[in-house]
């Protein structure tokens, strides 16, 4: 397997992007090609405000996700997926650490998420990687904010963060 940066606009991002939409019209009833992804312009997960990675194993690509900026100092994960058959294998794991990683290398102190109250896995992903949880701004759908701190001392293990 490699993780690769990416462009969102990029074809190996389409299947990730596929998998998402399908995922949130199963999980919460969600239109495809609507809402916050058909909006969010794809420029703002490139440098040098953002970034975008995807797994790739035999030129597939079975997970990824970007980081985008919320604020000058705190940056926003978006768009992590895992494709169904790979889920449970740490893959989520590894690019949680390659986006910290990005975070960092960005200058962002802060790294914040929400995710919605149908993905467990994801609530329980954050959570054990130490991000601590968060009020939501603006939600009447049950949304779930997690936030961490990118400035932990060199050597810290990526994908552990203090919370904040």
């Amino acid at each position: 397997m490699e993780l690769r940066r990416a462009r969102l606009t990029d074809p190996l991002v389409e299947p990730l992007l596929q998998g998402l939409a399908e995922e949130y019209s199963r999980r919460y009833g969600l239109a495809i090609g609507t809402g916050e992804m058909a909006t969010t312009p794809a420029r703002q997960f490139e440098a040098p405000d953002g970034a975008f990675v995807v797994l790739v194993d035999q030129g597939r690509t079975v997970a990824g996700g970007g980081v985008r900026r919320l604020t000058p100092t705190t940056c926003e994960v978006k768009r992590m997926w895992t494709a169904p058959d790979r889920r449970r294998k740490g893959l989520a794991s590894a690019v949680l650490a390659a986006l910290e990683k990005a975070g960092r290398d960005l200058g962002y102190r802060r790294i914040r998420l929400v995710t919605g109250p149908a993905q467990p896995e994801a609530i329980a992903l954050y959570g054990a990687h130490g991000y601590a949880r968060v009020p939501v701004l603006d939600s009447d759908w049950g949304a779930v904010a997690f936030e961490g701190d990118l400035s932990q001392p060199a050597g810290a293990p990526e994908g552990a963060l203090r919370p904040g």
